[in-house]
């Protein structure tokens, strides 16, 4: 027997009706007439030898040869849209699409852009705020920085930030703060590190650090990492600061962290994209100009006595 497959307009009218159960939905989708679509499943059973749908008064149902081949062709159309979509954005260097939680995005991306848009007007660089883990193909992603320990099998992967934390405020609230017990009379600003991942961070982990007892009662509370550090700037308290999202404030003076102690946690962001990508021009380009400014960060760490966060468990 020749394995000569049908025509791919036939596959195509099979697979959304399959996909429906339906022959007029499956027409509707594909914009062509009910009798069309059924020329087109006729032309596919002639070719198989068989039919693959059973014909009800109002409905379809498939038969055994058509369950047999409908996951297959599912999902070979699947793999040419991924394809087609691989395919658009190799060519499409003039943009690049790159996606991060939405506070790295504002707190560190969003300021440093307009020095990539001086270094490098030809790329148009468009930006997906999102938590969410995001697919390099389905949702047409360049570059994906994202936070976390981090499994990163069959993506080219490259540490951006390894994370820490220590306590920082406001410069008019660390020029009362002799020691880190002064924190005990102070307003702590809570907001959980990494609620999302294995463990939680907060400010009961970095008082044991310190060997101060535990955190005072109280204080406010915020769902989102960059609004706790917002009230740290407008000095309504104490943020166990993430260095990543507090990096410029710190730079500009309007938050300080005026205690050695720090803690480093295992968690970093990380540069990813699909393996083989790193080397197109525009991504290659990104992720030189990133790996720069991340360069000029180390600074602030030789100002701190850092502990790991495995150490105090």
């Amino acid at each position: 027997m020749i394995d000569r497959l049908p025509p791919l307009t036939a596959l195509r009218a099979f697979e959304v009706a399959a996909r429906h159960m339906s022959f007029a939905k499956a027409a509707k989708e594909l914009h062509v007439t009910p009798a069309a679509l059924s020329f087109q499943i006729k032309s596919l059973e002639d070719h198989l030898g068989q039919p693959v749908f059973l014909r009800l008064n109002r409905a379809v149902e498939l038969t055994e040869a058509g369950r047999a081949l409908q996951p297959g062709v599912q999902d070979g159309f699947e793999a040419l849209k991924a394809a087609w979509r691989i395919a658009r954005r190799v060519t499409q260097a003039d943009t690049l699409t790159v996606t991060a939680g939405p506070a790295f995005t504002a707190r560190w991306l969003a300021p440093r852009m307009f020095r990539f848009a001086q270094e490098h007007p030809e790329i148009e660089l468009r930006f997906s705020a999102s938590l969410n883990i995001a697919d390099f193909t389905r949702d047409e992603i360049d570059v994906a920085i994202r936070f976390g320990g981090g499994d990163d099998s069959g993506l080219y992967s490259r540490t951006l930030i390894e994370e820490w934390i220590t306590p920082m405020m406001s410069p008019a609230l660390a020029a009362k703060m002799l020691s880190p017990a002064d924190l005990k009379n102070s307003v702590l600003l809570h907001q959980d590190v990494v609620p999302f991942l294995d463990r939680t961070i907060n400010w009961t982990t970095w008082f044991a650090a310190a060997d101060i007892g535990a955190p005072p009662d109280g204080g406010l509370r915020f769902t989102y990492a960059d609004h706790a550090h917002d009230a740290a700037i407008a000095g309504s308290g104490v943020v166990l600061g993430r260095y990543s999202l507090a990096e410029r404030a710190l730079r500009d003076g309007q938050l300080v962290a005026p205690f050695d102690l720090a803690i480093q946690l295992p968690y970093r962001y990380r540069f990813l994209c699909p393996q083989g990508q790193e080397t197109r021009p525009h991504i290659a380009a990104f992720e030189s100009w990133i790996m720069a400014e991340v360069a000029d960060m180390e600074d602030f760490r030789q100002n701190h006595d850092f502990v790991d966060l495995e150490a105090l468990e």
